[in-house]
């Protein structure tokens, strides 16, 4: 699960991102529990303080719970809800816009469908 870090952006993102994605691809499915704030800590070499930023974050969405003296667990449905909110963030970030630019360059809806099916996703 170790990945270096990127130094241009905060830490407690990037937490919060690593277990966001292994959420995404099953590395933590529901009700598994995920390294602890210490556990982060020790492996970035990092203030407990800033793993936990990143960890609570998550708490604070619904992602993960804490099982008092145990650690940190995968909400049921975390997975789902992660999905959404990517499916949300891919909407924004790429279609509105790419809609935009077809509207500006007076491309149809069948043109932009027919242009989406030349790089069809497998």
């Amino acid at each position: 699960m170790k990945q270096s870090l990127d130094h241009q952006r905060p830490i407690f993102q990037q937490i919060k991102e690593t277990i966001e994605e292994n959420i995404l691809n099953d590395a933590f499915p529901e009700e598994e529990r995920v390294p602890s704030t210490n556990e982060f800590a020790k492996m970035y070499r990092i203030n407990p303080a800033t793993a936990a930023k990143g960890i609570n974050q998550l708490v604070d969405h619904g992602i993960l719970y804490k099982k008092r003296g145990i650690g940190m667990f995968v909400c049921a449905g975390a997975k789902e809800v992660l999905l959404t909110q990517r499916k949300e963030e891919f909407y924004n970030r790429f279609i509105v816009p790419l809609k935009k630019e077809a509207q500006h360059l007076g491309i149809t809806v069948n043109e932009l469908k027919e242009l989406l099916d030349k790089g069809e996703i497998k």
